[in-house]
């Protein structure tokens, strides 16, 4: 027996405890642990049953991801092997279910002969989020307990349900109230009384009615078109049929043969990529990890916005009294009444409790003085956009806020070490960028000045997860890492449209490829006027950047996107639907015309190569410059915040999967072209094309 495990015989009744902290994942020594514990017990004359249990805080968070495409991950036995083993036991095997069962766990699970679970217990098969299918008969073991269309929902959603609901459909033999070793030996000891044996799930009818084949037909067109661009739900779907019309054992053999071509894939090393770069955010190589954080108790929100609401709404869904500032009492009232009916939306979706949203709005307290918020912790600046304005605020932010207090800017764009330097203490100023809407988008760029302290820097990191953010540092320039790159990739999009390309034709090939949404829609979401105001400071600022004036002669006559009904597109009430305008197609085509620019047939390939190139191109130059601390993080910028497809891994991982060279040569054949200057290659991208090397080395 492994050190971190325990066997013992209670009564007849084999108790085997995996003990695998964290999540008692099921890696090769606990795979060898629980195979040779298994036999070792239906080898035993005394034993007359077995109870497989893991701590209540998790009977199995499944496989060891880690382990993936290593020799550990076909350490014998494999998973399915561990599920032959149950298979073949002759004494009655029962899984105590406590905490989470999950993926690889939840089949574990799946290969007992019955399963006993505490009523909050969370069971679930998720591979669908890493983009991988159960690959150890969960396809086939599952709808053979639950009703196939419940089966299919769990598996291609990825959602788990409760001990309590997981009894209701089947998948559960009892519920434990307390104790759940005690419970699950006294089940156990219940089945040896009434003479039952193994009850194998693989022996069981599929649980289904009906036509198969009009079933199936039906879920296939209903899963292709919520799953966009990932394999693996339709995969799902093809092993649940297979489920309904093989024999077991060629049902599980398809299983595992489609399982192996989604772990190769790209699609599901983008997300397992995703799943570590997550955890990778928080690691800043000069902070240490044990860095004495300042206790956030109270927070303050200056600005009743939109994005001002927004932020304090996370503040309030973590149980963190905020107090929401704005100059007049009409401008607090209206901010508080769109986050009342925010959360008021959530809960007529049943998605939060009435009660909940009353004691969430109690947290925040709406004011008109600074002052009134002065012994926040930290204070929020969500103001407008302009160095003039947020540096006029700072300096009455460091005359009223107490000592220690971390001063936070919102700024999308500016220079956070020109605000902190207007106060006395920049050493307690950071940037905290939130995305709109603030209180969904998951990202969080923290921004570190020259002088931000450590200790800072480490509380916001901190902060950020417990507002359930993605937090992400960066170092300051001008747009910092996720607009500074999206204005090349804007940029090109412009430059598409003087070619030759309409708005539908880019926005289309793009969200085909697997963006949320198109450059030219996007922008009409964000409001085409803020980009304009940025490219009129560019133009002062850094008069060769190199623009097409196409977006300004749109953003001139007050289109602004869809709160003015007009932009790129079209809008009409009740519906955000961008409706193509033909009024834009004669501004650009008179734009080329005034310009002579000759225009010529361009394809999807090309335009996604150029948006998605110039995105990974500017993000070589921010890794080199040191602004972001690894390609990673720039990965989980574009994945959290920018709508960039899960599936491909974020700018920097899809480029290794292209291959730099390729990338880079694209590049150089680009700037050959229209506009052909503004593509210079990034050093560091030449330099690890030449060598062979990925970004995400």
């Amino acid at each position: 027996m492994s050190d971190a495990a325990s066997y013992s015989v209670r009564d007849g009744i084999a108790v085997i405890t995996m003990n695998n902290p964290p999540v008692n994942s099921m890696s090769a020594a606990n795979r060898v642990h629980v195979g040779g514990a298994l036999k070792q017990a239906d080898a035993d004359p005394t034993v007359k049953a077995i109870v497989l249990i893991g701590s209540e805080k998790a009977f199995s968070g499944g496989a060891e991801i880690r382990e993936f495409n290593t020799d550990k991950a076909r350490v014998s036995p494999v998973l399915p092997e561990l599920n032959d083993i149950q298979d073949g036991l002759k004494k009655p095997l029962v899984a105590a279910i406590g905490g989470f069962a999950l993926g690889g766990g939840l089949e574990l699970a799946l290969g007992c002969h019955y399963r006993v679970a505490m009523p909050k217990a969370q069971l679930g098969l998720p591979e669908v989020k890493l983009g991988l299918l159960p690959g150890s008969g969960g396809t086939q073991r599952l709808p053979r307990v639950v009703p196939m269309a419940e089966a299919v929902r769990m598996m291609t959603t990825g959602a788990p349900v409760s001990g309590g609901k997981a009894s209701a459909l089947g998948l559960v033999d009892d519920i434990v109230q307390s104790d759940l070793l005690e419970g699950a030996v006294a089940f156990a000891r219940k089945l040896v009384e009434q003479k039952k044996g193994p009850k194998r799930i693989r022996d069981l009818p599929p649980k289904m009615e009906g036509d198969p084949k009009k079933f199936f037909e039906a879920v296939r067109a209903e899963v292709k078109k919520a799953s966009r661009g990932y394999p693996a739900p339709l995969e799902i779907v093809a092993c649940c049929e297979a489920a309904a019309t093989k024999p077991f054992d060629e049902g599980r053999k398809f299983e595992r043969e489609r399982f192996m071509v989604l772990v190769e894939g790209n699609e599901s090393k983008a997300m397992r990529h995703m799943f570590f770069a997550e955890r990778q955010t928080a690691k800043i190589p000069d902070v240490p990890e044990d860095t004495l954080t300042r206790p956030i108790g109270k927070a303050a929100v200056i600005g009743a916005g939109t994005m001002g609401g927004g932020i304090a709404m996370n503040f309030a869904n973590a149980g963190i009294p905020v107090t929401i500032m704005d100059m007049t009492q009409d401008a607090v009232d209206k901010g508080l009444a769109k986050i009342k009916a925010n959360y008021a939306s959530t809960v007529s979706k049943g998605r939060l409790k009435q009660e909940e949203m009353d004691r969430r709005m109690a947290l925040i307290t709406p004011v008109t003085t600074l002052a009134a918020g002065k012994d926040a912790d930290i204070v929020i600046e969500a103001v407008f956009e302009r160095m003039d304005v947020k540096q006029d605020m700072f300096r009455k932010l460091d005359a009223v806020m107490k000592p220690g207090a971390i001063l936070a800017t919102n700024t999308s764009t500016l220079d956070v070490n020109a605000i902190a330097n207007v106060t006395k203490r920049p050493q307690d100023v950071i940037g905290t960028h939130f995305f709109s809407p603030a209180n969904v988008m998951r990202l969080l760029e923290v921004v570190r000045g020259a002088k931000t302290a450590k200790d800072v820097l480490a509380t916001t990191m901190k902060l950020g997860k417990a507002i359930k953010k993605v937090p992400v540092v960066s170092g300051v320039c001008d747009g910092f890492i996720g607009n500074r790159m999206i204005e090349k990739y804007g940029q090109q999009s412009l430059f598409l449209l003087d070619e030759g390309c309409s708005p539908q034709q880019v926005d289309a090939a793009a969200y085909k490829w697997g963006m949320a949404m198109g450059p030219l829609a996007m922008g009409d979401m964000a409001g085409l006027d803020i980009g304009w105001e940025i490219r009129k400071r560019r133009y002062v600022e850094r008069p060769n950047f190199i623009y097409s004036k196409v977006g300004d002669k749109i953003a001139e006559l007050g289109r602004f996107g869809q709160k003015t009904g007009k932009g790129w597109y079209r809008y009409e009430l009740p519906n955000r639907a961008p409706i193509p305008d033909p009024e834009v197609e004669e501004i650009i085509g008179k734009y080329r015309t005034e310009n002579k620019i000759k225009t010529r047939s361009i394809t999807d390939a090309e335009i996604v190569e150029r948006l998605i190139y110039a995105l990974v191109n500017e993000a070589a130059y921010i890794l080199e410059e040191g602004i972001a601390l690894r390609a990673s993080d720039i990965d989980m910028v574009y994945l959290t915040g920018y709508g960039f497809p899960p599936y491909r891994g974020g700018p920097m991982f899809y480029a290794d999967t292209v291959g730099l060279p390729k990338v880079l040569a694209s590049i150089e054949n680009f700037s050959k072209g229209y506009m052909g200057q503004v593509w210079k290659p990034a050093p560091l991208l030449v330099k690890l094309a030449k060598e062979g090397r990925k970004f995400n080395d």
